[in-house]
């Protein structure tokens, strides 16, 4: 099995992890919004590149451009990204209010977690065919024998099973966490 595939594999699960970041628990925190995208000077930025983004409250979020001809940028960024909060410009910061969740936008997003985690392991689910793929071919080819491609596709079902029960670790904890009350 090369280790490429295991490389590849944690960045999926790594992935999946900052995707569960964004997800919003009634409390304010920095990555519900340092990936937004703002349209500054004619170029595409993340949000967290061009601002200083604190938390001074467990339900406010502040954001304070580096340059303040950004502001509206910003604020016209933050509205577009559909975040459920309005934004309030107080000079050349500008606020979020991270409003209390409802148990129906609670069931909401897990159900998007549940679609994400999905979405991850199906990634997982690809890389380990194109090595499996890829360890039959190179028997068939004899490059290697039949109880070395026998030997990669148990390490790698069990590198896939190991990523899967990560990604099932990381969703369970972030369930949690979005419906507690």
């Amino acid at each position: 099995m090369s280790d490429p595939v295991e490389v590849r594999m944690a960045k999926a699960v790594e992935a999946f992890g900052r995707d569960l970041g964004g997800f919003r628990t009634g409390r304010a925190s920095a990555s519900l919004v340092e990936r937004v995208i703002v349209e500054h000077y004619g170029a595409a930025t993340p949000l967290n590149q061009l601002a200083g983004i604190s938390v001074p409250e467990s339900t406010l979020l502040v954001i304070q451009p580096y340059d303040p001809g950004s502001v509206a940028a910003v604020e016209k960024a933050l509205n577009n990204a559909q975040l459920g909060m309005t934004p309030a410009v107080d000079g050349g910061v500008i606020r979020l209010r991270v409003p209390a969740m409802t148990e129906e936008r609670r069931k909401d997003l897990v159900k998007q977690m549940h679609k994400r985690s999905e979405e991850a392991r199906i990634e997982i689910r690809n890389l380990r065919r194109d090595e499996q793929e890829a360890a039959k071919r190179a028997e068939k080819q004899k490059e290697i024998g039949s109880d070395e491609a026998h030997r990669r596709l148990e390490a790698l079902q069990k590198l896939t099973d190991a990523k899967i029960a990560e990604i099932d670790k990381l969703l369970a904890s972030k369930e949690r966490e979005v419906l507690e009350t």
